[in-house]
């Protein structure tokens, strides 16, 4: 890289010149590491599955068993000693670095998400190449922005080119690759940015179609398309379904995850062998009460591309698809919840083929004469179940086409992949499998490097507590007087068992003067009911605040308790928002802090440390304020988990027994740390 720099500087190079060289390095970094990824999964599986039978043949299939375990220690092992971002399915490390990083990877993490994922991969672990493959990229094109010393901007854009040029290579897919990094990764599209990227992905993909020829990923039997109009009846349905199933997969794969992240009696870096060993034990006792049954290996292990192909081609039965479709669903939380590293993009194809064959096995038995084969349904399941889960309608369109080569049935895709992805944003409250894993750590990311900073902050945060209000039965002439005395633009009105009746506002008070309405009526003649109401609760977010206020002409809303919507507990006005703005930027201030701080301790031997305070504990209804001095040096609380909420600490948060904290610290300044937090 010096080599290059110095010789850019002498020939006094453009920044679009340099732009564009950096950006075909970046692409034929993305295709080699995704070759060379190919290939180390392609060993570690013929080593386990191949050699290792062939050597220990006594052991029958019970090697299922034993291998998936062992890469599991293997891959715990790399992880939590080497890059601890290369756990999980890595995107969202991605889209995290573009979006508080300023683009910038460690150099490491490409390594080691190579290893570890080829060794899960290869090793059984379901789950797909594409994550892993993404994050190398991306690795390699902020490495490579940060060799040529490259601003902020230039270097996401770059992160962007690693990531489109790794789909490209390893799908053979470059459009899809393109699509993707600037949907997902970006989340907005530039002409500069959309340049480089396609350089980057058409780079790549002339390294991986060298390696591994120009044919599609599945080969289709026949050219599906549309056989009756009527079927644009079913495809909707399709698509109502791939969102369920898209919805039950994200929910019950972080279910999964906190269920393994709970159990703190079996070591981090262990987990992932405790998920390959459940893995190997469903792949034994499927067969046995399923329809199912397997030679060599699981069909549920792995990226399953085989049985894609298989399912595609229609040679498919109604109980087999069912029963594989869950058996995945199943798989892939234990592979990923455990801490297992891989992507869910096949899984997503996986569950999407099997869903879409069994509906087109059904559609075809009860009207045998007018929809396309059971495959076709299956090719459109695919991308449907994708958009469900990543709410990437765009990507999961066009890999599906790069995948298959098959462009004759794009109008029932797109409309199954619309309904899926309208539904799954609706019954996700906007969040894709990608955003949310980010979402549970208190980072809240729209549009890709978009932060929705109000989104980070609650209601009970900053609503006041402290507030005047009035009777129902206080008269016009009391109501007025209160006004003056008390200059405010409204009031919450009580009824006589101090319960919420409604509202009143000075507006009220204009419209019955104008009226002549009696000046001794009453307020409840004149204010707003409680049925008329906007309403909000101390867990909205201020997100949530914005957009109940938009439509109305309140300048304020009740909070109420969630048990009792009657029972009054705060206001929520226009000021509490502007003052909400400040704490989320200086909250967001406070996170890109720590992560940097985190980044520059990274090779001093630190490390995350968990602890969950009690009653007893000496930090207990102390503020982060109160505690800093007391800390070792080089110490920070990164985070708080509250029942079930995570909360960025700042300096007035105080600590509450039952808190999860996440600290960050020198290894040798743990027992310290907790000795200042507990006390004992």
């Amino acid at each position: 890289m010096d080599l290059i720099n110095r010789l850019i500087k002498r020939l006094q190079a453009s920044e679009e010149v340099v732009l564009v060289l950096a950006s075909i390095l970046v692409g034929v970094g993305a295709g080699t590491g995704a070759v060379i990824f190919r290939y180390l999964i392609r060993g570690v599986e013929w080593i386990g599955y191949d050699w290792f039978p062939l050597v220990m043949p006594w052991m029958g299939k019970a090697y299922v068993l034993l291998i998936p375990a062992v890469g599991g220690v293997l891959v715990g092992l790399l992880v939590f000693n080497f890059a601890r971002e290369a756990k999980g399915h890595g995107v969202p490390e991605v889209m995290e670095a573009v979006a508080l990083k300023g683009g910038r990877i460690r150099p490491i993490v490409a390594v080691i998400k190579s290893l570890a994922s080829s060794l899960c991969i290869g090793s059984g672990g379901s789950v797909g190449r594409e994550g892993p493959i993404v994050q190398i990229g991306s690795a390699i094109g902020s490495t490579i922005g940060q060799a040529f010393h490259l601003s902020d901007n230039r270097i996401r854009n770059l992160v962007a080119c690693g990531a489109a040029g790794g789909i490209a290579a390893t799908f053979n897919a470059p459009i899809a690759g393109v699509v993707f990094a600037i949907e997902i990764i970006l989340g907005e599209f530039s002409g500069a940015h959309f340049s480089t990227i396609i350089i980057s992905a058409v780079s790549a993909s002339v390294i991986g179609q060298a390696i591994f020829g120009s044919a599609p990923a599945f080969l289709l039997p026949m050219e599906y398309n549309l056989n009756s109009v009527w079927e644009f009846a079913f495809y909707p349905v399709l698509g109502v379904l791939a969102a369920v199933i898209g919805f039950g997969f994200v929910h019950i794969l972080y279910w999964s995850e906190d269920l393994f992240e709970k159990r703190k009696e079996v070591p981090e870096w262990l987990q992932p062998a405790l998920g390959g060993a459940l893995l190997g034990i469903l792949a034994l006792a499927y067969p046995i009460f399923s329809p199912v049954s397997w030679d060599r290996l699981p069909q549920v292990f792995n990226v399953g591309y085989e049985v894609i192909e298989s399912t595609l081609q229609n040679e498919i039965v109604l109980g087999v698809v069912i029963v594989l479709l869950f058996l995945k669903l199943a798989a892939t939380s234990l592979t990923l919840g455990s801490g297992g590293s891989g992507g869910i993009f096949a899984p997503s194809l996986f569950m999407g083929a099997m869903l879409g064959a069994a509906f087109g096995l059904v559609v075809n038995a009860i009207f045998p004469l007018i929809p396309a084969p059971p495959g076709a349904y299956a090719l459109v399941g695919m991308a449907a179940v994708f958009s469900a889960v990543a709410h990437a309608p765009m990507t999961a369109v066009i890999i599906v086409f790069e995948l298959t080569g098959d462009y004759r049935i794009i109008l029932p895709l797109m409309l199954t992949v619309g309904v899926a992805t309208l539904l799954s944003r609706i019954l996700l409250k906007g969040e894709s499998i990608y955003t949310l894993k980010l979402s549970r750590r208190g980072i809240h990311l729209k549009a890709g490097r978009d932060v929705d900073i109000l989104q980070g902050v609650f209601v009970s945060d900053v609503m006041t507590s402290e507030f005047d209000t009035v009777s129902h039965d206080m008269t016009i002439v009391e109501l007025s007087e209160t006004f003056s005395r008390i200059r405010r633009n409204g009031f919450p009105v009580l009824d006589s068992t101090g319960k919420l009746w409604g509202m009143v506002t000075i507006n009220d008070l204009e419209i019955a003067v104008q009226q002549n309405i009696p000046r001794r009526a009453k307020v409840s003649e004149i204010g707003t009911p409680f049925n008329k109401l906007v309403l909000a609760h101390p867990d909205d977010t201020i997100g949530d605040i914005l957009l109940k206020m938009g439509p109305s002409e309140w300048r304020w809303l009740p909070i109420v308790s969630p048990l009792d919507p009657r029972q009054l507990i705060g206001l929520i006005r226009h000021e509490d928002v502007i003052r909400a703005y400040n704490v989320a930027m200086m909250r967001r201030s406070e996170l890109i802090h720590r992560v940097k701080r985190a980044e520059l301790r990274a090779s001093e031997s630190a490390e995350f440390v968990e602890i969950q305070l009690t009653e007893r504990d000496k930090a207990v209804g102390r503020t982060i304020a109160d505690i800093a001095p007391d800390l070792p040096e080089d110490s920070i609380i990164v985070s708080i988990n509250r029942e079930s909420q995570i909360i960025i600490p700042h300096g007035d948060t105080t600590l509450q027994a039952g808190d999860h904290l996440t600290a960050y610290t020198r290894k040798g300044n743990v027992q310290t740390l907790y000795h200042y937090l507990k006390g004992h």
